[in-house]
């Protein structure tokens, strides 16, 4: 009998103590899984953060460069673009040729050695040339223009109709021209392009050459 109850004893705390070891192990096994829940989520927060820093952090460097390149545009100079210089003529400039022609015209004529030295090198035509026999043959170099400079906008003494034997032009600008072109038509054209050449037949006085000539030397003096 007495042996019967210690081997009920034995076997109630042995159930007992596996009881205590399930309930251990349980307990274990619990903290475990919280541990090992906190940890994932810790991770997950920090990956979290990390992405978030990152994305900050890219953010920040494009805005960096954003600004760097816009001071970069502020400081940094438009690049500046010098036209090359053109000569054309006796090292001049056309700005520069007409400049120097409008020091020696005057009245009707004033002002326009732009024009005369745009039609003359269109031409090829020899701008001192065409400015002095304008100014011979009409005296606009004097106190006043001739007659048919002034009235129907002569200044080359060509012949025509309008201006009673003389060419007659409806402006300044068209009698500049007109001349000019006159001078290459029946002059240039046919290889008369010095003023020797041309006064044997623009002219019947022999003493027009030196003339012309005279005018070319003080328009070049200028």
């Amino acid at each position: 009998m007495k042996n019967k109850l210690i081997s009920s004893v034995l076997i109630i705390v042995g159930i007992g103590m596996i009881a205590v070891a399930f309930a251990l192990e349980s307990n274990r096994l619990n903290k475990d899984k919280a541990i090992i829940t906190n940890l994932s989520e810790i991770n997950i927060k920090s990956m979290a953060t990390s992405t978030n820093n990152a994305i900050k952090v890219q953010k920040q460097e494009k805005q960096e460069s954003n600004t760097i390149q816009a001071v970069e545009m502020e400081i940094t100079p438009a690049a500046v673009v010098i036209p090359p210089r053109i000569e054309v003529y006796e090292g001049m400039t056309m700005e520069e040729l007409a400049e120097k022609l409008n020091h020696s015209l005057k009245n009707e004529l004033s002002g326009k050695g732009q024009i005369i030295a745009e039609k003359c090198i269109e031409l090829g035509v020899d701008p001192y040339i065409a400015t002095a026999i304008m100014l011979h043959e009409t005296g606009c170099s004097q106190s006043s223009c001739s007659y048919i400079a002034r009235t129907c906008n002569n200044f080359g003494g060509q012949k025509g109709s309008g201006c009673g034997s003389y060419q007659a032009y409806g402006s300044v600008d068209e009698g500049i021209t007109g001349m000019i072109s006159n001078l290459y038509r029946n002059y240039y054209a046919y290889g008369l392009n010095t003023v020797e050449a041309i006064g044997h037949k623009y002219a019947e006085s022999a003493v027009w050459p030196t003339k012309i000539n005279n005018y070319v030397s003080n328009l070049r003096a200028a």
